[in-house]
């Protein structure tokens, strides 16, 4: 499909969810108002909801420990059957799913700590559950569905059945205004055509969550719309099972639709409502990553602690030389923030007291990073032992870390669900929702000069009421935030910087107004500079949480403040150098170099290589029609 930039940011759009009903620490923080209210005290969970969930996990240990074979799993490039099988036996595959479908019913933060867990014994099978039940059929169906779908789909997707999530096409990724499935009603059913890719679990799945587009006609909204198909129907083929760099035991394919027939009652919500049903999920689902990004990051931690002692250079183990033990103090550091981001953002999610859309696209963006540097960091740490493979290392009577897998397995992370940058306009979005909620009609060519006189008005008296708050706030009296202790230091940081951070989201959107959406390296850094302080005020929270319940059962509980107080003086430094950044930095020339780059200017600059990539287009066709392909679907009994 042919679609301009205008057509794709309209799609995109009316796909978010318009209102905020809750409130959102997040929100609030990007408009310089830190309201450390919402998420301190940290909130707690209820005890039995904490007793069915550790007792689940004991389980789970136990099942990982004793019938998950990682290396085998990288070594056969897949996840044996009876994996599978005994993950559905102990009720894995229905850890979200509600008691009264048969599935554990487990709150959002159980299930973050069993993907942590699940996936440092092997991510394959990490993806392999959250993509069945973060966007799977499971969540748009618990938040969407009729009862009668409830009642038909929930029990399989608890116990017996894989589902997968199809949305990305050939030729389609991040911008879903130019989907090409279609779906065409036909009395009391709908026909599917198209070619979907990258469909996580579509390999092996019994049922899918499908977005198609229906075409607009009589009694017909029309739109992007979602379908429960079921995986085995006819004129479903699974085309190829895709290989990468890392997840070797992820079940990933292409799959084509033709002709396929889906009842009207299969399909989720009314037509059109789609994209809405898909980002809504995503705004739990996306936790599912940070999840696997925490567990990776306690690994990471455990393995460079162990070996730092073991490993002796120049009289003294590396990780007492400053240049090792910097990088551990990282690892542990960064470890502590992103569970505690995960642990507050998972316990608003089960609370459903707070908007956290942006607190949990934070979180996805930060863990993802952050996990790829800690991850990148331990394979420095190990030397050349963490560039060769566990396997090789194991052969030559050594421990087999697997450390450069680590690596290869967590770079998906920064494109699954929402690419990082993808995530900064996501973020950046929302962040700039109360501006362009008041004076967007100032910056829109299309309004007419009756509407920007009336933006003007509505304008001028928010920014009247909330600019002078941007002056000065708690961050500056030195006895503010007593409750913390040293670390009340770090809070008033977060205040004050937040307000410094809306001054100069405003500053840029008075400088370039319309052309503000162009600006993305200015809105990744804004974006980075919120989940930096985002990640500081969790870390703070989550100190005082633990040294309050430490205090209560004998210890003193100074570990997790010292972790804590390292993090938030790294994140400092960090946030002062994105500052900087915003207006001295080589945006407008890297633009230029780009448009050289592809008038081919440079092409002088790419002699001397030899090109290894196969011949083929670069993406691939998605006509319609029937298959020529074997059909490579297989279901796990």
């Amino acid at each position: 499909m042919t679609v301009s930039e205008r057509e794709a940011r309209e799609v995109a759009e009316a796909a978010r969810e318009q209102d905020w009903r809750k409130p959102s620490f997040a929100k609030e923080m990007f408009l310089g108002r830190f309201r450390l209210d919402l998420i301190h005290p940290h909130p707690e969970p209820p005890a039995e909801d904490v007793r069915r969930g550790e007792e689940f996990l004991t389980k789970l240990r136990d099942f990982c420990e004793t019938t998950i074979d990682g290396a085998r799993i990288e070594r056969e490039d897949r996840i044996p059957d009876e994996v599978v099988a005994g993950l559905k036996d102990i009720g894995a595959f229905g850890m979200k799913v509600g008691p009264e479908y048969g599935g554990l019913g487990l709150t959002q933060v159980y299930y973050n700590k069993a993907l942590a867990m699940v996936s440092t014994a092997n991510p394959a099978v990490g993806a392999l559950l959250s993509a069945h039940q973060s966007i799977g059929v499971p969540q748009p169906l618990k938040m969407f569905g009729t009862q009668e779908q409830k009642d038909a789909f929930l029990p399989r997707c608890a116990r017996t059945d894989i589902s997968a999530f199809l949305l990305t096409e050939p030729d389609v990724g991040s911008d879903p205004a130019r989907l090409a499935t279609t779906a065409v009603p036909d009395g009391d059913d709908y026909v599917l055509d198209g070619v979907k890719l990258w469909t996580t679990n579509g390999v092996v799945a019994d049922l899918l969550v499908v977005m198609a587009r229906v075409p607009k006609s009589e009694g017909h909204r029309g739109g992007i719309t979602a379908f429960v198909v079921e995986g085995g129907s006819e004129g479903i083929t699974v085309e190829n099972r895709n290989s990468f760099m890392g997840l070797r035991g992820l079940e990933n394919g292409v799959t084509r639709l033709h002709q396929v027939r889906v009842p009207a009652a299969n399909r989720i919500g009314k037509e059109g409502e789609g994209l809405k049903i898909a980002l809504t999920t995503l705004n739990t689902g996306r936790l599912s990553l940070p999840a696997t990004c925490v567990g990776a990051g306690k690994w990471c931690l455990k393995v460079a602690r162990e070996w730092g002692e073991a490993r002796v250079q120049w009289g003294r183990p590396v990780a007492r030389h400053e240049a090792v033990g910097s990088k551990m103090s990282f690892i542990a550091a960064t470890t502590f923030a992103l569970e505690a981001v995960l642990d507050l953002s998972s316990q608003m999610a089960d609370e459903e007291r707070n908007d956290i859309r942006i607190e949990a696209a934070l979180a996805k963006l930060y863990g993802s990073e952050m996990a790829w540097l800690m991850a990148d960091e331990l394979v420095q740490i190990r030397g050349g032992r963490g560039f060769e493979t566990a396997e090789s290392l194991a052969a030559r009577g050594e421990r087999g870390v697997p450390a450069e897998q680590l690596l290869r397995d967590l770079r998906i992370n920064r494109i699954f669900e929402g690419s990082t940058e993808i995530m900064h306009l996501l973020i950046a979005r929302e962040a700039v929702d109360a501006h362009l909620a008041v004076a967007g009609d100032l910056i829109d060519p299309d309004k007419t000069l009756s509407d920007k006189g009336r933006a003007a008005m509505a304008a001028g008296g928010f920014y009247a009421r909330w600019l002078p708050k941007l002056v000065a706030g708690p961050g500056q009296l030195p006895g503010t935030y007593p409750d913390f202790g040293e670390l009340a230091v770090h809070l008033r940081y977060v205040e004050r910087t937040s307000r410094k951070l809306a001054r100069s989201t405003f500053y840029a959107m008075s400088r370039w107004q319309g052309r503000m959406e162009t600006k993305q390296g200015f809105l990744g850094r804004i974006v980075d500079i919120g989940a930096e302080l985002f990640a500081m005020s969790a870390a703070c929270v989550r100190a005082e949480k633990l040294r309050r319940d430490a205090l209560s059962s004998g210890p003193d509980g100074r570990a997790p403040y010292q972790l804590a107080d390292v993090f938030c003086r790294q994140a400092r430094v960090r946030v002062e150098e994105l500052f900087g950044r915003l207006w001295h930095n080589t945006d407008d020339l890297d633009r230029k170099v780009v448009n050289g780059i592809l008038d081919g200017a440079y092409t002088w600059l790419e002699d001397g290589v030899i090109d290894s990539s196969s011949d083929g287009p670069w993406i691939s066709e998605a006509v319609p029609g029937p298959s020529k392909k074997k059909n490579v679907h297989r279901r796990i009994n």
